[in-house]
């Protein structure tokens, strides 16, 4: 069992930002979904456990390893898909996944070839594998980028916003691929998607401003919520006065009315009907709860 323990981290960058604050989280095997807004602070995270950057204050242990002090302990244990993937031009598929098995410290030539075909056949690029990977569309680089993170059998993969930009098919086809990784690892899947934690992770956080404000598995986040969810449409221009009287906690367009879903532990009436929750209401009520 592969365990990672963060302990009150911290970063805050030369403009005053604070990234994370006092942050603390454990993690253990299996897919782990890590979820906020963008600026929450997750790939200040994500770049401070792939050792791209110091903290200020903190420790991060990987399997009783402080892998903050020693950041090349973890390197070979580590598989980082980040959110801005850049290639070489004019390198194959095959190519750069052999390169980058060499920097990993693959150093047998044919476990290293063997290695490279598999995740090809995994990632299901093998019949593009001879093309250019600048030339790939924005799913198949991700699938390279897991590929790649795939490398050296890491027991920590981390993925940061993969699926950003990507259309349905692809999305669809990337999230098939990294529900295949296995149990073994630990996988973080940071994004501000609610409906890839949903169909992934067993296992959630939410994120705002540089800390966790809640974790636990996602069914039980919804279920913690039955009973307090509420619908009503409404016309545009009763938006405000709604949002001043009730707990508002997200507003949809439905052909041209409003959708709204209101928090309360009581029936608010006013013609508002009992709704079952979604994970999306339960991380729109956690982004609005004064934390």
């Amino acid at each position: 069992m592969n365990t990672l323990i963060i302990n009150e981290l911290s970063k805050t960058y030369k403009n005053g930002v604070k990234a994370l604050d006092c942050l603390s989280l454990e993690i253990s095997n299996g897919m782990f979904g890590l979820l906020g807004p963008n600026g929450a602070g997750k790939s200040s995270l994500m770049k401070t456990l792939a050792g791209l950057q110091k903290a200020d204050h903190g420790e991060v242990r990987f399997n009783g390893q402080d892998i903050l002090k020693d950041s090349r302990s973890v390197k070979h244990q580590l598989g980082f898909l980040p959110q801005d993937f850049g290639v070489y031009p004019k390198v194959s598929a095959y190519d750069l996944l052999t390169h980058i098995a060499t920097l990993k410290g693959v150093s047998n030539a044919s476990e290293r070839k063997e290695q490279v075909l598999a995740l090809l056949q995994q990632t299901n690029l093998y019949t593009q594998r001879n093309k250019e990977v600048h030339t790939f569309s924005g799913g198949m680089r991700q699938r390279f980028g897991v590929a790649q993170a795939l490398l050296g059998d890491p027991k920590l993969i981390i993925v940061d916003e993969p699926t950003a930009g990507l259309d349905p098919e692809e999305r669809n086809r990337f999230n098939n691929l990294l529900s295949e990784i296995g149990e073994e690892k630990i996988v973080i899947l940071s994004t501000h998607l609610v409906e890839d934690v949903k169909n992934l992770c067993t296992q959630m956080a939410v994120m705002k401003k540089g800390r966790i404000i809640a974790r636990g598995k996602p069914a039980d986040f919804i279920s913690s919520m039955k009973g307090q969810l509420w619908e009503k449409t409404i016309s545009r221009v009763e938006r405000k006065k709604y949002e001043q009287d009730f707990n508002i906690i997200s507003a949809h367009l439905n052909m041209g009315s409003l959708l709204l879903h209101a928090y309360a532990i009581e029936d608010p009436s006013h013609g508002f009907k009992p709704i079952q929750p979604s994970l999306e209401d339960v991380y729109f009520h956690l982004l609005h709860a004064k934390n």
